[in-house]
């Protein structure tokens, strides 16, 4: 079996942001049983910005993207010598793989990715995987590695994703502010795994939430692969959750498969603005695979460039898709309500069915 375990900041460091060795013994322990017991493992971990803010004696985490990218930097290093030391007590070799965006979304740096985690899982590594924060690009970037953990788990075809957090799974309400809060053990592939109420704040420490890893989870189960989410304390989180025990907030996976292509476009890529489409054409987007033609499109908004992701709205104003454009706002707002045969030359369609994904009919 192969897992993906994510960690989030405020699991792997203590208050004062500094870097919690007991909690990454606590993972790798549980990752090297995995190992012993003839499984895959990857680590995506969160927590290089954090120490490296704690390193420079910050009182808190910078708010200016290039000190932000700066302190990562100083933390990353500090962040993978941690967890080597805990492999070596395992006789287990770690490796760092830093990720941006353009690894999933373009198809040669998605196959380089994917065939060097492969190899290095060939080779009995265990990879620890980051986004890479020092370099990335402000608008290109995810900000959080719960994301980055679902394409990932989709990449090399994982069979569990586990999201590991400070609490114990998915609840009807938070149960810091409502005590008759319950946890929710287990959600079914047909159910609206975001209609759950979270909230999208964390610790102050990271960039995630639980808003955050529902995204993930959702992902997950578009990929046909089941996820958790649990907490990171929790003695023998990760076996159970490979086990298929209820250690947590367990998400089936569903029929529906996306390619790690459409899961950027459907929830992992900013949205720079939307197309509203007539009736006509939400049918024929959600009854079959098709592209949209600007003769199903009302109006444009938002400053849309070609290869902008934009959600697709109906006449009620329910976003029910979105898509990748294949060519400018400009350009399709000028092509409204236009037939294929009187377009200018080079229009065809304004989002091409695979760069399309129908969230809901």
């Amino acid at each position: 079996m192969r897992i993906v375990a994510k960690i989030g900041t405020a699991s792997i460091t203590t208050d004062d942001g500094l870097i919690d060795r007991t909690a990454i013994a606590r993972l790798v322990d549980e990752a090297a049983t995995l190992r012993a017991a003839g499984h895959e493992v990857i680590v995506v971990s969160s927590g290089a910005v954090a120490a490296g803010v704690a390193a420079m004696g910050m009182a808190q985490r910078p708010t200016d993207m290039q000190t932000v990218q700066a302190v990562s930097a100083i933390g990353q290093s500090r962040l993978v010598e941690a967890y080597n030391a805990e492999f070596a007590r395992h006789d287990l070799v770690g490796a760092q793989l830093l990720v941006d965006p353009y690894d999933f979304v373009e198809r040669r740096q998605y196959l380089h990715l994917r065939n060097t985690t492969e190899r290095l899982l060939d080779l009995g590594v265990v990879p620890v995987v980051n986004e890479n924060d020092a370099i990335a690009n402000d608008e290109l970037r995810y900000g959080d590695n719960d994301r980055i953990a679902a394409l990932l788990a989709n990449g090399i075809g994982a069979d569990v994703l586990v999201l590991l957090t400070d609490m114990d799974g998915v609840f009807t309400a938070d149960p810091r502010r409502d005590s008759s809060a319950t946890l929710i053990p287990y959600v079914s592939a047909d159910d609206p795994l975001l209609a759950i109420s979270a909230d999208s704040g964390g610790s102050g420490r990271g960039s995630g939430g639980m808003a955050s890893k529902l995204v993930a989870a959702r992902m997950a189960s578009w990929s046909g692969i089941r996820s958790v989410i649990a907490r990171a304390s929790r003695r023998g989180v990760l076996a159970g959750s490979a086990s298929d025990e209820l250690v947590g907030t367990t998400f089936a996976p569903h029929d529906r498969v996306l390619s790690a292509r459409k899961l950027w476009i459907a929830f992992a890529a900013e949205v720079a603005g939307s197309i509203h489409v007539d009736d006509g054409a939400r049918r024929a987007l959600t009854d079959r695979p098709n592209s949209l033609l600007p003769a199903g499109v009302v109006e444009v908004r938002g400053e849309i460039e070609r290869g902008s992701v934009v959600d697709v709205v109906g006449l009620d104003g329910d976003v029910f898709a979105r898509g990748m454009c294949a060519i400018s706002g400009d350009v399709l707002a000028a092509s409204i309500g236009r037939h294929t045969s009187d377009l200018p030359p080079g229009v065809s369609h304004a989002i091409h069915r695979d760069d399309l994904v129908v969230l809901r009919p």
